[in-house]
């Protein structure tokens, strides 16, 4: 799995950043594909430019006012920018070069990190010609002039974060060979570092029953029957009006939303004890519209009283709450005893070999075609789709294009009644599957 480089907005209170984040995720098809999930939450974008992929991070203003914890201050400068490859510096146009600009670069030169400097709000020639200069005593190269509410520099802007990116290596980067990453999210304290802990069979990750202890994403290598693979341990992910904003949690919590959008395939892990929430929900959410497989791990399974809540019962709520995505795997475990954690990898691996199965053309014809056959498309006034062939496009997650007559006639449900009889030909347990309809060229 290549990673996605990730570019940060730095800088004091009221530079823009937010607008700035803002213009560039949201303005232009050229620039920004917003996934859902993620985004919704508007600290955080998967951005193009020029064919180039980012993720893109909105961050709360660096204040170095008297009253204000400058002890929190500086977890959340190192959280932010811990998680970038690039950062961008914003400045304020308007008002000049700040004691607090100084501060700030003085803070983001420490973790030496390629640097990009913005100067936003020169909203005219006058204000450029006249102030421009002066951002070069900050001493991190050219200043690049932004305004984004006449939507002019961002071009200059994103082409100096993509030429970073580029001196780095970070752009299309060639996978590690072989080697595959296992993100582990969860709600706090539901187990998730026992469980690196019991796979790896060692301490390599700190446990602590108070909720919250893990705050960054912790990479630990190992090899599962001669394969290698990367462990990643990621902070506990609350209801996001549980974490408050600008706190080194909601950093905390990105993270481990970076980690899904990085990894091959997710362990979800549950308490067993509270039940499947609705966090727990929100959580197979994301890993869902992020496309990677999953594999549901319910822990603490040892100290459920089974007379009240079954294995089955257990089930029954799974099968309700996570409709949404019907081909979940779920294993019941306990981290802490051992009890059938066996059972984890053997489930990774067959979920990985589901999510990268390929399958001929003739066989996706003849499954896709014969269910049309048995029970066709409705028709509606514009006419009845024709379904013409199919083929597989791409693995991880397997994604098939549909050709059809017309593909404005075919509805969701019926997508789905052909994604559920795909899946009963084909083993595509644990991991989503894409259908795409493509209209017929016409020749």
């Amino acid at each position: 799995m290549a990673k996605v480089p990730v570019v940060a907005l730095v800088g004091r209170p009221n530079v823009g950043k937010s607008t700035l984040f803002n213009t560039i995720s949201e303005n232009g098809k050229s620039i920004v594909d917003d996934q859902p999930g993620v985004t919704r939450d508007r600290i955080y974008a998967d951005c193009e430019w020029c064919g180039n992929n980012f993720s893109l991070v909105d961050t709360g203003g660096v204040s170095f006012e008297e009253g204000v914890f400058n002890a929190h201050i500086k977890e959340q400068v190192e959280i932010a920018v811990g998680i970038a490859d690039v950062v961008v510096f914003v400045v304020d146009g308007m008002v000049g070069v700040t004691t607090d600009d100084m501060k700030v670069v003085k803070l983001l030169r420490s973790f030496n990190k390629p640097l990009v400097l913005c100067v936003n709000k020169l909203d005219n020639q006058t204000l450029r010609d006249n102030t421009l200069a002066e951002f070069y005593k900050l001493g991190v190269g050219d200043p690049l002039p932004v305004s984004c509410a006449q939507k002019t520099g961002l071009g200059d802007l994103l082409d100096s974060v993509v030429q970073k990116l580029r001196a780095k290596n970070l752009l299309h980067p060639q996978p590690l060979a072989n080697v595959k990453r296992i993100a582990i999210i969860g709600r706090p304290n539901a187990g998730k570092s026992s469980l690196v802990n019991a796979l790896l069979g060692e301490k390599r990750v700190m446990v602590s029953d108070i909720a919250g202890t893990t705050r960054d994403a912790v990479d630990s290598p190992f090899n599962y029957c001669g394969k290698p693979y990367i462990l990643t341990d990621t902070a506990g992910i609350r209801r996001k009006r549980s974490v408050e904003v600008e706190t080194v949690e909601y950093y905390s919590v990105l993270r481990a939303i970076h980690s899904i959008k990085n990894s091959d395939v997710v362990l979800l892990v549950v308490d067993a004890t509270q039940g499947l929430t609705e966090q727990d929900v929100r959580l197979a959410g994301y890993i869902h519209e992020a496309g990677k497989p999953s594999v549901i791990i319910i822990n603490k399974w040892d100290i459920v009283e089974k007379d009240s809540y079954t294995q089955l019962e257990f089930n029954k709520k799974l099968a309700v709450d996570l409709a949404f995505m019907p081909y979940y795997q779920a294993i019941y475990i306990s981290a802490l005893t051992g009890q059938r954690i066996g059972e984890v990898m053997t489930t990774v691996e067959k979920v990985l070999t589901n999510t990268e199965r390929r399958i001929t053309t003739g066989q996706l014809n003849d499954i896709i075609l014969d269910a049309v056959a048995m029970t066709p498309p409705p028709f509606k006034a514009a006419g009845r789709p024709k379904f013409l062939y199919a083929t597989q496009v791409t693995v991880a997650p397997p994604t098939f294009a549909l050709f059809v007559n017309n593909k404005n006639l075919v509805g969701r449900t019926y997508l789905r009644y052909l994604e559920n009889t795909l899946r009963k030909s084909v083993d595509f347990s644990g991991t989503p599957v894409k259908l795409l309809l493509r209209n017929r060229e016409k020749e």
